[in-house]
């Protein structure tokens, strides 16, 4: 099907009933109607040919994108930039009850065979998520958490807003997102063949979860180790995600298990905050740092207790334990009225509601028992809030968001009239507007961030990187993707030489933003990427005789 398809033969093709002015006024059963006619959003379209969209299996349906890029209006007569197939199904646990659904969906060719696929910018692959967020008001509670761990430099799930229309009906605001998986463009492990079973092969890749059982779960296996409330029994269950439990061989089984419950049993020892034989020889520290802000910077009610997942390389591209890529905070960042999810106080790891089934592996609880541990969790936090964790950055980013939504958010709630009205699990009291949410939200964050501040236990006297204890970059760098202004940061325990240069993917050198002796100390860098074409680039910093290299992608 041609890019330069026409509004009426599409409209023929996909929707069949949709007037060929472009105007989708339908009167759905569920939600308003609403007459859509363009956005300064994506447009994502959907025909499911009279099929229901259900919870396994998957359906073929058309779909259909208009983006005409940024800053360029999306009109529903105008062409489509992209159309193809799609096997598409609902998604989600507990949000399968909202009349706003999620759905999974993998691109298909004709023939219902997956293929990868690039879209709305972001690295080919073949699954995807349409996120409702019908329980989040502002839209931004995941994206924020996904933008935050992406700014930690790790990966973190591409995301882009949209507006969203199934059979010619409206649905609102959907996040359009990147799946976790495998994949050099995702969570970048190795990969396992069934033959992977001695060796270093059995050693990696994989991506272990702790979650509910409903929904995507699968087959995996119960710790040994309890979790700290477990007056009904309960036990911590960590479920095969790749390979998944369909693929996964015995022998990998074995390996997998094996390694997490000596990881496990290190960390229940006596000897675990040991730098040499202790939890740091199977876990990298840096990793459970990040993980440990992200969750309790937002207060997750569900964090590390759901939806959490951790990956291992092979033994010879590292091999530990690593937390992430993080995943669903809409119910965090102040919006769950349950187990203090409403409070800006407490901390997220110490889960107050022991007669809940799911709960908090003892992991974080004991690593708060090592005081270097506690000491770089402070350094790692004090330098995060002098950049893109102050209250300006987060401040910045939520408005930006609320912005850019800010018209298709009117819409949005024409269709679902949820603004004031409690939905689970909303805490009180309830803003009446859109505005009022986003206000509503900003504030919790100031004062979730005054209480880290005071409370956030070890005492910073290093620059937070161990000695010995290898981290994926001394320097981070954020946003990626970047559309303008790249910043990089480093905290340098002494005076160095730094360099920095970006490449093309061929390796043309086109810029050099840093050439020579820096301070020790916390340094920043701008740059200015606004001129380049939108595409893949190579950073390349040398700290020293230490040579960084990162991807980094012009949007």
């Amino acid at each position: 099907m041609r890019k330069t398809l026409s509004l009426l033969f599409f409209l023929f093709l996909v929707c069949g009933h949709m007037p060929v002015s472009g105007q989708g006024e339908t009167d759905s059963p569920s939600g308003n109607p609403v007459v859509f006619t363009s956005s300064n959003l994506p447009i994502v379209i959907i025909n499911t040919h009279g099929m229901t969209i259900q919870d396994d299996p998957k359906i073929k349906v058309d779909i259909g994108i208009i983006d005409n890029g940024p800053g360029v209006r999306n009109n529903m007569n105008d062409p489509l930039t992209f159309s193809g197939f799609c096997g598409i199904e609902v998604r989600g646990s507990s949000s399968q009850s909202f009349p706003k659904k999620s759905y999974g969906f993998e691109m298909w060719n004709a023939y219902m065979q997956t293929i990868d696929t690039s879209l709305l910018g972001m690295p080919s692959e073949s699954d995807w998520i349409l996120n409702a967020n019908y329980s989040d008001k502002t839209f931004c509670r995941n994206t924020l958490a996904y933008q935050t761990w992406m700014n930690m430099d790790h990966y973190a799930t591409r995301y882009r807003h949209v507006e969203l229309v199934i059979n010619g009906d409206y649905q609102g605001i959907y996040i359009f997102s990147e799946k976790i998986k495998r994949d050099k463009n995702r969570v970048d492990i190795s990969k396992l063949k069934s033959s992977d079973v001695a060796g270093d092969d059995v050693t990696g890749g994989y991506i272990i979860k702790i979650d509910k059982t409903t929904g995507s779960g699968g087959a995996g296996w119960t710790s040994d180790f309890l979790p700290l409330a477990h007056p009904s029994g309960q036990t911590i269950y960590f479920q095969y995600e790749y390979p998944s439990s369909n693929d996964i061989v015995y022998q990998q089984q074995l390996y997998i298990q094996r390694y997490v419950d000596t990881f496990e049993t290190v960390l229940a020892g006596p000897n675990f905050s040991d730098t040499l034989i202790g939890f740091r020889k199977y876990a990298s520290e840096n990793k459970f740092i990040d993980y440990f802000i992200v969750n309790e910077i937002s207060k997750n009610v569900d964090g590390y207790r759901l939806s959490t997942y951790f990956y291992k390389d092979r033994k010879s591209k590292g091999g530990k334990l690593k937390m992430g890529p993080v995943w669903d905070y809409d119910i965090a960042w102040h919006n769950a009225d349950y187990c203090g999810g409403d409070l800006y106080t407490d901390w997220a790891y110490q889960f107050p509601c022991s007669y809940d089934w799911y709960q908090v592996p003892f992991w974080w609880d004991r690593l708060m028992d090592d005081p270097l541990f506690k000491n770089r969790l402070k350094c790692r936090w004090s330098t995060l809030r002098q950049s893109f964790l102050s209250k300006d950055a987060i401040n910045n980013y939520v408005d930006s968001l609320a912005y850019s939504l800010d018209e298709a958010q009117e819409r949005n709630f024409t269709k679902w009239p949820i603004l004031g009205v409690y939905v689970w699990p909303n805490p009180y009291p309830i803003p009446a507007t859109y505005a009022g949410e986003i206000e509503n939200l900003k504030t919790w964050i100031s004062n979730r961030l005054d209480w880290m501040d005071a409370h956030m236990p070890g005492t910073c006297s290093t620059t937070g990187i161990g000695e010995g204890e290898p981290t994926e970059s001394a320097f981070a760098a954020y946003p990626n993707p970047v559309q303008s202004i790249l910043y990089l940061e480093m905290d340098l325990p002494r005076a160095m030489n730094v360099t920095g240069t970006i490449s093309t993917i061929e390796g043309q050198e086109i810029m050099r933003f840093a050439d020579g002796m820096r301070d020790a100390g916390y340094i920043t860098n701008q740059v200015n990427m606004q001129n380049l074409k939108p595409g893949m680039y190579i950073l390349r910093v040398t700290i020293g005789n230490k040579v960084q290299v990162k991807k980094i992608v012009k949007s």
